[in-house]
């Protein structure tokens, strides 16, 4: 009888959600997030190093596009200039706007980079 007590009251116990209220570090800001391309073709490019530079601070945050061009970077609260990797011969044929400020929470998915090869 004591074993089907302490198992309904574990149970019971563990179905309450759990909701944090407590303060939230610092540091803790948004996502930044979008696609690296070649023009024409629209084909993925992987493996290219896409940096958010704080323009109040200049702390970098880096990270590097997936197989499908993808990348996301979580970075704190603050306004940000993107940069990505070029490699010889390439240039940008479109960027995201110059800036962005990112807050709480934000999510800003839309920050594709479009790369032409100069020939």
């Amino acid at each position: 009888m004591l074993a089907v007590a302490v198992v309904l009251a574990v149970t019971s116990a563990c179905a309450r959600p759990v909701v944090d209220t407590g303060a939230r570090p610092p540091g803790v800001g948004g996502t930044i997030a979008g696609t690296v391309r070649a023009s024409g073709q629209s084909t993925p490019l992987s493996g290219r190093k896409v940096t958010a530079v704080n323009e109040a601070t200049g702390s970098r945050y880096e990270t590097s596009t997936s197989e499908n061009g993808g990348y996301t970077l979580k970075v704190p609260s603050g306004t940000y200039r993107l940069d990505v990797e070029l490699r010889q011969g390439e240039a940008l044929e479109d960027r995201p706007n110059a800036t962005m400020t990112v807050g709480v929470g934000d999510i800003d998915a839309s920050r594709d980079f479009v790369v032409t090869v100069r020939r």
